[in-house]
This record gives C-alpha cells, structure tokens and sequence, in this order.
C-alpha cells in the first residue's frame, strides 16, 4: 500500500513526495530534521513500531499547519476518534480507499474532511447515541427536533440541501460536481456555505449535525 500511496503522488503535477516512512521512528526522525513545512501527513494506525498517533501528533508539534489523513484498517469508532482527536482531518478505512488518492489530498487541502462511507455512519451513530444520553433524547421527545429542523431548511438553499444529501452518502467532489452538472468550484462554495449554516467544519459534523437537525434520515 506504501507504493501505491506514493505512485499516486507522484502522478500528480500538483502535489509533490517529501519522504515514505515505515515506522514511527523514522517518521518523527524525518519530521525533525526537515527544514521546510510538511503540508499533509498521510499515515496508517498499524506501524511496526507504534501506532500513527504518535506521528500524528509529532507532525502537529512539529509542523503546526501540516494536516493528517489516516487510511488503516482499523474501522472501529474509539480509533477513529482518537484518530479526529490527535488532529486527523480524514479517516479511510483500506477497504475502501479511494482509487486517486492524489485528488483526495486535494480535496482535503481544498477544506474538505475525507471519510470513507462506513466509517461516516459508524462515528455517525456513535455521535447519535452520546447525543441522545446527554439529552435524554427519547422517541416521544424526537418531534420536538422538528421546527428547528424546519429553519434550516428554509436557511438552506436547494442546491445545498442536494449537496448535504451527497456528502451524506459519501460522494466525492468529482462526484457531486458531475452529478449537479456544476464545477467543483462551485461544490465546494456551496458546500463551504453550508458548513457556516449548519456551524460545522467538516463532512463528519455536517451529516451528524444534519441527522440531529432532521434534515437527514439517521440512517
């Protein structure tokens, strides 16, 4: 998977491989005695010598403005929120990566979150059932939810709404941009739009924040 990550780089005119590292050590080794910014980090969980975390982190410390996408196999939600936690901005689980990895780094520099479909609704319900402990959320009080769910969508353009329903089911920017028959550009206005809306920063809280609003199904 390392080459594969690196070859998709490197096919890239725009995006340029500072290093490939097996371990933690190295890593953080690397991140050390680099003298110019590392913009992304894109790291596994399992490494021979430790987990990602620690790169993550060590990456954060060292180079403030570099920004994290984990892609493992470890699809549980307490890694994942440990993941979010260190200051991961995207989690793909390997079964699902993406087939242009370069255009997902893009993406994520563009100010999106990539997450894989799977992991959304995992995190989604996990988020949900927290939610609902510290409300004391039950089904006779749901119906209460509804008339602020009723404001967001009057606030919500419907292209935004089209464009949240999308994002929900894991479409890419690409995907969006072709489905809308409008330029990524503009998916990405609309989508940055929406996230000031719903007061969120990421595709994760949006479709959470979405779910709790009413204006997404919970599943």
């Amino acid at each position: 998977m390392q080459a594969f990550f690196a070859s998709s780089v490197l096919r890239s005119d725009r995006l340029a491989l500072a290093a490939c590292c097996g371990s933690v050590e190295s890593a953080c080794g690397f991140l050390d005695v680099l003298s110019h910014p590392v913009d992304v980090l894109l790291t596994d969980l399992g490494l021979p010598d430790g987990s990602g975390l620690d790169v993550i982190r060590h990456a954060r410390l060292r180079h403030p403005q570099c920004e994290a996408l984990v892609i493992s196999m470890f699809g549980d939600e307490d890694n994942v929120l440990a993941s979010i936690e260190a200051g991961a901005l995207g989690y793909i689980h390997k079964d699902a990566t993406p087939d242009d990895i370069a255009q997902t780094i893009l993406d994520m520099k563009a100010g999106a979150s990539p997450i894989s479909p799977m992991i959304a609704r995992r995190v989604l319900s996990r988020f949900l059932a927290l939610q609902s402990g510290r409300d004391g959320l039950t089904k006779e009080s749901v119906p209460a939810l509804q008339p602020l769910a009723m404001d967001a969508k009057r606030v919500l353009s419907a292209r935004e709404q089209a464009v949240l329903g999308l994002i929900a089911r894991g479409f890419s920017y690409n995907e969006i941009a072709r489905l809308q028959s409008v330029s990524v550009h503009t998916v990405q206005t609309h989508i940055k739009s929406l996230y000031s809306k719903l007061a969120v920063h990421s595709k994760s809280e949006a479709v959470y924040e979405a779910t709790r609003m009413g204006l997404l199904p919970p599943d």
